[in-house]
């Protein structure tokens, strides 16, 4: 089995997946969706989303990177495809899921789900255009309106050459609103020769079984119920071997939220950083109480040295010379 942590546009940046990464359980995870349309975007567009790409597309912690593109040409996509195995791209993804109305507007996403022959195109292209010792692996949805079509569009990405496709089991309209359709994966498995992974409301261990029972995936890829619960791969990990799970408390969760803090602090504007900190305490929340008390807090404040000390990086009087640049 392995578990892989999913991208999610805006949360699952390098700063958290290298905090994630360390907790263990992850054997791979993702970049947020590079888009890409009418040109070959220049190297350091790729280096904002995968800066682990400096360090042999691995996290802090080891755990392997892959690449993930947006769009709808299939020329551009395999051009950029191309380009980013030369960067160091050891797996090369391809996004049929994202379920946003601006992404879905302007072509790309869960929308093309809606044309099965583009996305054979697409795949195929861009199987021709990267090294063959590099995986080209998709991601989609079950549909944008409905399920109808959700066996063409898997059949298409495998034809196409895909090595590995994850379901994300819910359609575009369906968003993110539970439940996930866990029986679609079992049934796209079986049409396809290539594995699929699982993905879509596993928050938990008995999720993880009861998605595992239903569908019979040995792999599975979690986004937001590892961003709630930071050590639920580790977890997993640990039930699927017959080990004890001991989750992680509140209190061994803080040296992550200040690494976290003083990464956004290094990479972030002071503007920016707060947001960013809000914005995972938000998710931390689902599986936290003492989240919620901290989310509060820290609500209105917008001042990075008052921030830090309530996290503790600092003590009172003590400025942190980071949170003094422009």
């Amino acid at each position: 089995m392995q578990i892989a942590l999913a991208p999610m546009e805006g949360l699952v940046d390098d700063i958290l997946r290298n905090v994630l990464t360390k907790v263990g359980g992850i054997d791979w995870c993702v970049t947020e969706f590079i888009r890409v349309s009418e040109r070959l975007m220049p190297a350091h567009y790729f280096y904002k989303y995968a800066s682990e790409f400096h360090q042999g597309a691995k996290t802090d912690a080891g755990t392997p990177l892959r690449l993930q593109l947006l769009g709808s040409d299939p020329v551009c996509l395999a051009e950029n495809a191309a380009f980013a195995c030369e960067l160091g791209a050891p797996v090369l993804d391809l996004n049929f899921g994202c379920p946003a109305k601006t992404v879905n507007r302007s072509r790309g996403g869960a929308i093309l789900l809606k044309e099965p022959e583009l996305l054979h195109s697409i795949v195929s292209q861009v199987r021709r255009a990267v090294p063959k010792a590099i995986p080209v692996t998709a991601k989609m949805r079950l549909g944008y309106e409905n399920t109808d079509g959700a066996l063409d569009c898997a059949r298409a990405l495998a034809d196409g050459g895909a090595e590995q496709i994850v379901v994300h089991a819910r359609t575009k309209v369906d968003g993110y609103k539970p439940p996930a359709h866990w029986e679609w994966i079992a049934r796209i498995q079986e049409v396809v020769k290539v594995p699929v992974v699982a993905n879509g409301e596993i928050w938990t261990v008995d999720d993880w079984r009861r998605c595992r029972e239903i569908c019979g995936a040995r792999d599975i890829m979690i986004g937001r119920g590892l961003v709630a619960r930071p050590d639920l791969a580790r977890q997993i990990a640990a039930a699927q071997k017959g080990e004890e799970v001991v989750p992680m408390t509140w209190d061994e969760l803080q040296p992550m939220l200040r690494v976290f803090w003083q990464d956004c602090l290094a990479k972030m504007t002071l503007i920016q950083a707060p947001g960013r900190l809000k914005q995972w305490l938000v998710l931390l929340t689902k599986s936290y109480p003492e989240a919620t008390l901290m989310f509060n807090a820290l609500r209105r404040e917008t001042d990075c040295d008052r921030i830090s000390v309530l996290l503790g990086c600092l003590s009172e009087n003590e400025p942190d010379e980071r949170s003094k640049k422009v």
